[in-house]
């Protein structure tokens, strides 16, 4: 303990003394330069604004270097400190590392039941998920599949005139093309064929299905008639090599199925939809 207070004193002396030289030190240079010297000083964390953190961040200061800038240099501590917030920040950027999103487009005339469809399979994520834009209505829907996290951005395409701009915002990327038309209306369904064709401009490799909806009201028609119908629309799916969906939002027939069917063809996973053929009931064709 002796040794130890003797050594606290000498240190203290010592320090006294550089203090006493340094002060004189900048006195003589005051003299004789005519200008003034600057003492630079340690200035906390705290004094610092938190605007001025991105900046800090990338002036090279965490890396071990000190580039010069407007802001005095800060304690090794506070260095510290800031880089782990940026970790932080880093870390909420990334939460999000493990998901695999992939983006779907559907196509089709107005009114043929769209955007009910998407509404049905994206259920409750609806409300959050939904962002309108001129001509395109966008959704998400989020799932987990054999552990992994996939997330399915969905771009409806109006229909309309006005909206045929969006087709290449709205194909681009897409992983699959749903091309869709009333069961009820053989005119949607001649449109399939210009719909398939404007998608393929801009993506030549989603896998294409052809979705007929209101399967609902389509068995009302009569039996003739619905088998004409079918016909004609195995046909044109068969032509665009596309497989073939009758599906109904108001009784969520085939909804969830198709979206199954592309994750599997995604993903290459062991399931595959029964083929149904029989009039009267919801078709599958492949």
């Amino acid at each position: 303990m002796a040794r130890f207070n003797l050594r606290r004193k000498l240190q203290r002396r010592i320090s006294i003394l550089k203090r006493c030289i340094l002060r004189v030190w900048n006195h003589i240079l005051t003299c004789s330069l005519g200008k003034p010297s600057h003492n630079y000083r340690m200035v906390p964390p705290q004094s610092l604004p938190v605007s001025t953190l991105p900046e800090i961040a990338s002036s090279g200061y965490v890396s071990g270097i000190v580039t010069p800038s407007a802001h005095p240099p800060m304690k090794m501590a506070a260095a510290a400190a800031m880089y782990h917030d940026q970790r932080d920040i880093d870390s909420i950027n990334n939460k999000d590392s493990d998901l695999v999103a992939l983006k779907i487009s559907l196509l089709g005339d107005c009114q043929i039941g769209k955007t009910s469809f998407l509404a049905k399979y994206v259920g409750n994520e609806t409300q959050d998920g939904r962002i309108l834009k001129d001509g395109m209505n966008m959704m998400d829907k989020t799932l987990l599949v054999k552990g992994a996290r996939i997330s399915y951005s969905l771009w409806e395409v109006d229909g309309d005139e006005g909206s045929s701009q969006q087709i290449p915002l709205a194909c681009k990327d897409s992983v699959a093309i749903l091309i869709m038309f009333d069961l009820t209306s053989r005119l949607t369904l001649n449109g399939i064929i210009k719909w398939y064709q404007e998608a393929r401009k801009w993506n030549q490799t989603a896998i294409p299905i052809v979705i007929g909806t209101k399967f609902d009201d389509f068995i009302q028609l009569p039996i003739d008639l619905q088998w004409t119908i079918a016909s004609e629309a195995r046909a044109y799916a068969k032509a665009l090599n596309a497989t073939l969906f009758f599906s109904s939002a108001a009784y969520n027939i085939n909804v969830n199925k198709i979206f199954k069917f592309i994750t599997a063809k995604l993903f290459d996973l062991p399931w595959t939809p029964a083929r149904n053929l029989t009039i009267g009931e919801p078709i599958i064709d492949f």
